[in-house]
């Protein structure tokens, strides 16, 4: 376990270095910069900003010098808040990390649980509905979600904020602040967990519909176990195997879903700055959030890797 661990770490530079490739061609092929959003600079002193922020130099150039910034822990400087991107990511990803930590753990929360009683209880009125509910919330944009959300939950029945992390000119500490952040939180936590939550569901239904068809659960019904022994012991072990895999890409998908939500509910996160930095085509911004969704999707097939011997001592890791 240990040497494979040790590998794979290995394994991620090369696949870093090669997606810090491919995120700097992208923006450096995205038409304008940061100066060419302020169309009152004259051309002196625009040229004089592109010199002073490297931007005249040639693209190659210009990879390798962010590259070694990248190997050092430095992502950049951002120009539109004056700051380096590392300080500015440090700031506010932990608003982010609220909000996608707690969506995640509600999402495979309630997909686990009704994805198996949906299978269990297939062709039911429940499966039915549960069928509808998840496609009706599939078919929703985030974005139309959120404005409806806040329509009627925090405009018409004034149940929650509208917006922010906290109310204006709050001076709240202590367990208030702590109640206030979560009161913040439920319509974006709620809104990303409708998002997520479907397509999970169906995933975990159609692996228990295989799994409970198969001979070693009717062995299993067979030598008079209980059937919540079956089903979450012997089922649901080998029904998470394949759901194992989209954790893999949970991880930076909710960070780079919440980037709408994050704005509509003008929830301060990392998401809100990048929507910001891409109206002004602050590309350092950019780039070191991209750079941060590819590490967390590399850790995150690791982690996957791993969970895949745990869940099952038949898989070894080689």
């Amino acid at each position: 376990m240990k040497s494979y661990i040790v590998r794979r770490l290995l394994l991620m530079i090369p696949m870093l270095v090669g997606a810090s490739l491919l995120i700097f061609v992208v923006f450096a092929m995205t038409p304008g910069d940061f100066v060419d959003t302020n169309p009152k600079l004259t051309p002196e002193r625009a040229q004089e900003l592109r010199t002073l922020y490297g931007l005249d130099k040639p693209v190659l150039e210009r990879y390798f010098i962010w590259l070694g910034n990248l190997l050092t822990g430095n992502l950049g400087y951002s120009m539109q808040y004056q700051e380096p991107v590392s300080d500015l990511l440090s700031k506010f990803i932990w608003n982010s990390f609220m909000i996608a930590l707690v969506s995640m753990i509600l999402t495979w929360t309630i997909a686990l649980v009704v994805g198996v009683f949906s299978a269990v209880k297939q062709y039911s009125w429940f499966d039915g509905l549960v069928t509808l509910s998840v496609f009706a919330a599939m078919s929703f944009p985030s974005f139309f979600l959120g404005l409806l959300m806040i329509k009627v939950f925090a405009v018409d029945l004034a149940w929650f904020p509208v917006g922010g992390i906290t109310n204006t000119g709050s001076q709240t500490v202590g367990w208030a602040r702590v109640w206030e952040v979560a009161h913040h939180m439920i319509l974006p936590v709620t809104v990303l967990t409708l998002l997520s939550v479907g397509s999970l569901t169906r995933y975990f239904r159609t692996n228990m519909l295989e799994v409970i068809r198969r001979d070693f659960i009717r062995t299993a019904r067979a030598k008079g176990l209980k059937e919540r022994v079956v089903l979450f012991k012997h089922a649901l072990r080998n029904a998470l195997l394949p759901a194992i895999t989209l954790l893999g890409f949970e991880l930076p998908g909710l960070f780079a879903g919440a980037i709408i939500t994050e704005k509509i509910f003008h929830w301060p996160g990392a998401g809100y700055i990048y929507f910001g930095a891409l109206s002004v085509r602050d590309y350092p911004v950019l780039m070191g959030f991209t750079m941060f969704l590819a590490l967390l999707t590399v850790i995150g097939n690791l982690l996957a890797d791993l969970l895949y011997g745990v869940a099952d001592p038949r898989i070894r890791l080689k």
